[in-house]
């Protein structure tokens, strides 16, 4: 059962990072966006901290989450954030 638990998380981690990706490449006008779990703003050249905001409220808004503030400062990578929304 474990190792099933593992293949369900496994693909609902890749589902997310695909919609994820997509909104990236939506709000950072990029087609080019290849985004993994370790991917972080120093990777993506268009991720500053005004595209870090319209990112979280175009994430919130597919997703219709909200993010409390410490969540999104706890984030270091593109994983963390998927895993964020992924609990919600």
């Amino acid at each position: 059962m474990l190792y099933n638990d593992k293949i369900i998380k496994n693909m609902e981690q890749n589902n997310c990072l695909v919609k994820v990706q997509e909104i990236f490449r939506d709000v950072l006008d990029n087609e080019d966006i290849v985004l993994d779990m370790q991917t972080t703003a120093d990777d993506i050249e268009e991720w500053d901290s005004l595209s870090h905001i319209q990112l979280i409220v175009a994430i919130e808004k597919e997703f219709k989450i909200k993010f409390t503030s410490r969540e999104i400062l706890s984030w270091n990578n593109v994983g963390e954030m998927i895993e964020a929304i992924l609990h919600k």
